[in-house]
């Protein structure tokens, strides 16, 4: 064994410890655990790492679950996947739970989650229907039991509804409103069911607290595509410690920035993509 070799086989050794106490710990495969404590280290002038294991456990106790589902049940949540709007949205709410991050408020939070997500949906199917995949491409990526493979036909209908929230609030609203009373009103009855249950939603609760929530699940899901860092993801912007807590977006291509947060500092700072 050479020199090099010996010094680069006690942090692998010490990864591989933490990898098994992991897996141990959560009862799931070791690949599982692996996964869970890779750290990411992106193109450009900053460092980043990965949450640490442990920040929130019952999340990655979730996220572990998810890794060890059948065929069967994969080939149950892609379909739910691409049943838009309801079902796409109850799809990437469980896909995504909330996280408890420290030093900042929970991320992925607010119980209107699910409904939002899926009033957006509604507003993109009426305001821009072409966005929405076709019947075939939905059918047939359903039954591969890959959320990856429904993704990419969906992948311009989920940033169109990311980029709603960057619209002013009230006017997502009103825009949310119109779409729903179009729907209640229009010839076709699975459409006029979606837009009466997530009418009556609309006027029962407060939705607006779980916009920023709707924001971080979309973000997460639309930087999966370009190995980014979703919110929660622990970082580092030149010495100091900080957590992601939004990522910033154009109409087409990656993140053009991330919102952090210093450790220590509630101030967001914008770092470049």
């Amino acid at each position: 064994m050479t020199t090099t070799e010996r010094r680069r086989s006690v942090p692998d050794r010490a990864r591989r410890r933490a990898i098994r106490a992991l897996a141990t710990r959560l009862g799931v495969a070791y690949s599982v655990a692996a996964r869970l404590l890779t750290d990411q280290t992106p193109a450009g002038g900053h460092r980043w790492t990965a949450p640490p294991a442990g920040t929130d456990e019952h999340r990655a106790w979730l996220f572990a679950l998810r890794e060890q589902r059948p065929f069967h049940a994969r080939v149950r949540d892609t379909r739910q996947a691409t049943d838009l709007p309801l079902g796409r949205a109850a799809h990437l709410t469980a896909r995504y739970p909330r996280l408890r991050a420290a030093g900042v408020d929970p991320l992925y939070d607010g119980p209107g989650r699910q409904t939002t997500l899926a009033m957006l949906y509604a507003v993109l199917a009426h305001e821009s229907p072409q966005l929405l995949p076709t019947a075939g491409e939905l059918t047939w990526v359903a039954e591969l039991g890959e959320e990856a493979a429904v993704d990419i036909p969906c992948a311009a209908l989920d940033r169109a509804a990311r980029l709603l929230l960057d619209d002013d609030r009230w006017r997502l609203w009103t825009r949310v409103e119109a779409a729903l009373t179009a729907g209640e009103a229009g010839p076709d009855r699975r459409v006029r069911d979606v837009a009466i249950t997530l009418g009556r939603e609309l006027r029962a609760v407060s939705l607006r607290g779980s916009v920023d929530g709707v924001r971080h699940i979309l973000d997460a899901l639309l930087v999966e595509a370009y190995e980014g860092h979703p919110p929660g993801a622990r970082v580092r912007v030149g010495d100091l410690a900080a957590t992601v807590v939004g990522v910033r977006w154009s109409r087409t291509g990656p993140p053009t920035g991330y919102e952090v947060r210093l450790d220590g500092d509630p101030t967001v700072h914008i770092v470049p993509g």
